[in-house]
C-alpha cells in the first residue's frame, strides 16, 4: 500500500506559519517530562488561586487542543477542518463532576451537540463519558454487583434515564453517538448499560457506539460474546476501538488490590490486540461499524489494506478513523485526501473546567513512546519544506 503520511504540506495546509511555530514549542515541551510536571502543578495552582492565567492558556495548549469555551465557538475550527474533509466530533471535555446538576448540566450539552450535527453534514457523531452522566463510585458499586441502597439504586434509575433520552434523541435525528470507556473497575456497569441501548436502538444500523480499550486482554473477547449477543437479539454493533488512556492508573490498582492487571503485558500485545480487533470487525461488518481511534500509522495502514483486499470503498459509511484535534495531522488530512472518512475529536469547555483534560493529553503525549517525537518531526519537516530547504 501507498505510504501516505510523510506528505506535511497536506497535514499542515491549515496551519499559518504562527501556528506551527506555536506548535513546534508546545511539543517541544511537552517531551520534556520534569516540564510537564512543573508546568502541570504550577497551572494547577494558578486557577485555583484564581491568577490572570487564563488568557496565556488559551493562546496556547487551549487553542491547539480545543476548538473554543463553548459548541458556538467550534464552528470556526469545524467549518476549517471540514474544508479539507475533515470532520468533528464535539467533545464537552469537563471531567470529575460529581453533582446531580452537573450530570444534568451534561445531558443538556450532550442533547445540543445532537442538534447541532444533525443540522451539519460536518459533525457525524456526538459524544459523552459515562461518568458525565453520573458517579464514578455508582458504576463502581454496580460493576462489582454490590447491592444498592434505595438512594443510590435511584440515582442509578436518573442516570439510566440520562442515557436513554441521549440515545433516543440521536436515533430520533439519525446521529451516531460515541459512549466513551473509562477505567476498568467501573466500565461492566458502563458496557452492560450501552449494550442495552444498542438492543434498543441499533435496530436498523449503529446509532450507539460503545468503546473497546484495546489495552485490556480481554477486549476482543467481549466483542466476540457481545456480537453473538447482536445476533441472537437482532441488533447492530457500533464500537470505537482505542488503545487506552489509563494504563499507569489500572496497574497501580492491580497491584494495590492484589488481582491480575487487565493490560497487556507489553506495546507489542496491545497492538496485536487493536489489530485483531480491526480484523474481526471487518471480517463480521454486515453487523458491525468501526470507528477507529488510532494514532498509530501502522494500525491505520492495517484497516486501510483490509479495506482493500476486501474491496470496500474508502467512503464506506461503516468505517471512520478518529484523532484528537492537535494531533497526528499527519494522518487525519492525509486520510481525507485519499478519501476514508475522517473525524476529529474537538474538545471544548470553559478553560478551567478543561485543564483536567488537557493535563491528561500533556502527560499522555509525555509517556506515549515516539508520539510527541512524531509530532515534531512532522512540523520540523513542514517547517523545513516552506522555508524552501
Amino acid at each position: 500500500m501507498k505510504k501516505i503520511f510523510n506528505n506535511t504540506q497536506v497535514a499542515f495546509s491549515l496551519k499559518s506559519d504562527t501556528e506551527l511555530d506555536r506548535a513546534y514549542f508546545l511539543f517541544k515541551m511537552i517531551a520534556n517530562q520534569p516540564l510537564v510536571r512543573i508546568g502541570t502543578a504550577v497551572t494547577n495552582f494558578a486557577l485555583k488561586a484564581n491568577l490572570p492565567v487564563e488568557g496565556l492558556i488559551r493562546a496556547t495548549v487551549f487553542d491547539h487542543f480545543c476548538g473554543g469555551v463553548n459548541e458556538v465557538d467550534c464552528l470556526s475550527v469545524v467549518d476549517k477542518m471540514y474544508t479539507k474533509g475533515v470532520s468533528s466530533v464535539l467533545d464537552y471535555s469537563v471531567e470529575g463532576k460529581e453533582e446531580e446538576d452537573q450530570f444534568d448540566a451534561a445531558l443538556e450539552m450532550t442533547l445540543k451537540t445532537i442538534e447541532f450535527a444533525k443540522e451539519r453534514l460536518a459533525i457525524p457523531f456526538a459524544v459523552f463519558k459515562p461518568t458525565g452522566f453520573g458517579r464514578f463510585e455508582l458504576y463502581e458499586k454496580l460493576g462489582e454487583k454490590q447491592t444498592l441502597t434505595p438512594e443510590e439504586q435511584a440515582e442509578w434509575n436518573r442516570v439510566v434515564a440520562r442515557f436513554d433520552l441521549v440515545c433516543k434523541d440521536a436515533h430520533s435525528k439519525n446521529v451516531a453517538l460515541l459512549i466513551d470507556g473509562e477505567e476498568s473497575w467501573m466500565q461492566d456497569a458502563a458496557d452492560d448499560l450501552v449494550t442495552e441501548m444498542m438492543r434498543k436502538y441499533n435496530k436498523e444500523k449503529a446509532i450507539v457506539f460503545n468503546t473497546l480499550q484495546m489495552y485490556r486482554w480481554d477486549r476482543l473477547d467481549y466483542l466476540k460474546k457481545l456480537h453473538e449477543q447482536a445476533k441472537k437479539d437482532g441488533f447492530f454493533i457500533g464500537m470505537k476501538l482505542v488503545r487506552g488512556a489509563y494504563m499507569e492508573k489500572e496497574v497501580v490498582r492491580a497491584e494495590e488490590k492484589g488481582y491480575p492487571s487487565p493490560i497487556c503485558a507489553s506495546k507489542e500485545a496491545t497492538d496485536e490486540n487493536y489489530d485483531a480487533a480491526v480484523h474481526y470487525m471487518i471480517d463480521n461488518l454486515d453487523l458491525m461499524s468501526i470507528f477507529a481511534g488510532t494514532h498509530n500509522e501502522l494500525s491505520t495502514y492495517t484497516l486501510m489494506e483490509l479495506m482493500q483486499e476486501k474491496g470496500i470503498k474508502t467512503n464506506d459509511d461503516r468505517i471512520w478513523f478518529g484523532q484528537l484535534y492537535g494531533m497526528s495531522d499527519n494522518i487525519s488530512y492525509n486520510l481525507a485526501a485519499n478519501g476514508y472518512n475522517v473525524a476529529k475529536y474537538l474538545p471544548f469547555g470553559p478553560v478551567k473546567d478543561v485543564m483536567p483534560y488537557l493535563i491528561r493529553r500533556a502527560e499522555e503525549n509525555t509517556s506515549v513512546a515516539g508520539q510527541t517525537s512524531r509530532e515534531l518531526e512532522m512540523i520540523k519537516a513542514e517547517r523545513n519544506r516552506r522555508k524552501g530547504k
